[in-house]
């Protein structure tokens, strides 16, 4: 039972829509320390009590939990003050809806150099920019979940870090939007080139028989498929490899690999069939129109230099109402993503899918989902230098 000197393992989840687009964002908090830790009094009097298992559902919360809006913190700089060689020798325009750390900004008041915290883009004239400094969710509202994992005694010492949890949990929420309902420029400055523009053909030859990410969010990308996708299904895994990722009790009609190496496809024991095709050549899918219930895509989104063309060609080889998803975290082959990728936040790369989506107009009921924080699993080789799972972001949405 949950009490002043426990220590509990807590997951959050932030349930909240924005235009066109419904969003889930979960954390996992291993340690919550109850004596030293700073949750909002609120939270705090309803955990009081509760015990592993139980779950809290608060309404309308987000906007007690993250600053709210304050007209103040949208304001106008001179151009001279966005520092574009903060970090060279790559050189940074201002674009708009973009996010920024306000460490790049110059002759600002209790700005430092070193400041990572996020500012927006919100406007750009030939002489100024409009900066936003207030929170990516200080204008939207939802709900909250708290679900109680375990709960434990602590038996160590009472000081130590104080975790501020709300304030590591909204962190990085809300990014993903578009700005005032405009779309994101995230198309100016060449950004589907690649450090190497080599044929992909060639760089995929040698097949690579590794999860690129580690078992925790391989499970997470499972159960997404396993909520979305239907039993007797036609799936194309797009951008295919040795492992779907599709649960292994869902009974499909079929799931057909699209990708580079057949070695590695022959490798996959879920496929029914596959078929080898360099997207980046040719964006055009060798399908006829309306045949597949669903088209899955595991990190691979950030490879695409067509994405449009490809986001079109889905749509035309889905049924109606079928359903394109994807999934990414934040490991990639440096050598073939594409530029634009590597210049954004987590969050921000949600926001960039979703523009897929929405200015092919193809697509309806958009959702994008996130989890952070889990524990890697002890026998993972990279634990425990690296003591969380791989973060696992999602966006999908249902052909019109």
């Amino acid at each position: 039972m949950i009490h002043e000197k426990a220590l509990a393992s807590l997951e959050f989840t932030l349930r909240w829509q924005s235009e066109y687009v419904s969003h889930r964002d979960c954390f996992f908090a291993r340690e919550v320390n109850f004596n030293r830790d700073i949750l909002p009094q609120k939270i705090t009097d309803l955990l009081m009590g509760k015990k592993g298992g139980d779950s809290i559902e608060i309404p309308n919360i987000i906007q007690e939990i993250v600053s709210p809006y304050d007209q103040d913190y949208e304001f106008s700089i001179e151009q001279r003050q966005f520092d574009r060689l903060y970090a060279a020798p790559v050189k940074t325009e201002p674009r708009f809806g973009r996010f920024y750390p306000k460490g790049l900004l110059k002759a600002l008041p209790g700005i430092f150099k070193g400041n990572m915290e996020p500012f927006r883009c919100a406007g750009i004239s030939d002489t100024a920019i409009t900066v936003d400094f207030n929170h990516p969710l200080s204008q939207k509202n939802g709900n909250l979940t708290m679900c109680i994992k375990d709960v434990r005694r602590n038996s160590g010492e009472l000081g130590g870090y104080c975790a501020d949890w709300f304030e590591i949990i909204t962190s990085g929420p809300g990014m993903q939007t578009r700005c005032r309902g405009n779309p994101t420029d995230f198309f100016s400055d060449e950004p589907f080139t690649r450090t190497n523009e080599d044929e992909d053909p060639m760089f995929y030859t040698k097949p690579r028989l590794v999860t690129h990410i580690d078992d925790k969010a391989v499970s997470i990308i499972s159960g997404i498929y396993g909520e979305i996708l239907k039993k007797g299904a036609k799936v194309l895994d797009l951008m295919s490899s040795w492992r779907s990722h599709v649960p292994q009790n869902l009974k499909l009609d079929s799931l057909i690999g699209l990708g580079l190496n057949r070695e590695e496809m022959l490798q996959n024991p879920q496929l029914t069939g596959h078929v080898i095709h360099d997207l980046n050549r040719d964006p055009l899918l060798p399908f006829s129109d309306n045949v597949f219930d669903a088209v899955i895509c595991t990190v691979s989104v950030e490879y695409l230099i067509h994405p449009f063309e490809v986001f079109r060609e889905i749509a035309r080889i889905l049924k109606s109402d079928g359903y394109f998803v994807i999934n990414f975290s934040n490991r990639w082959f440096p050598p073939k993503v594409v530029k634009i990728w590597t210049e954004l936040h987590d969050f921000e790369r949600m926001g960039l899918v979703l523009e897929y989506f929405l200015q092919t107009g193809l697509y309806e009921n958009l959702n994008t989902f996130s989890m952070r924080g889990l524990p890697r699993n002890e026998d993972d080789r990279y634990y425990p230098e690296m003591p969380s799972a791989d973060p696992v972001y999602a966006v999908w949405g249902q052909k019109r």
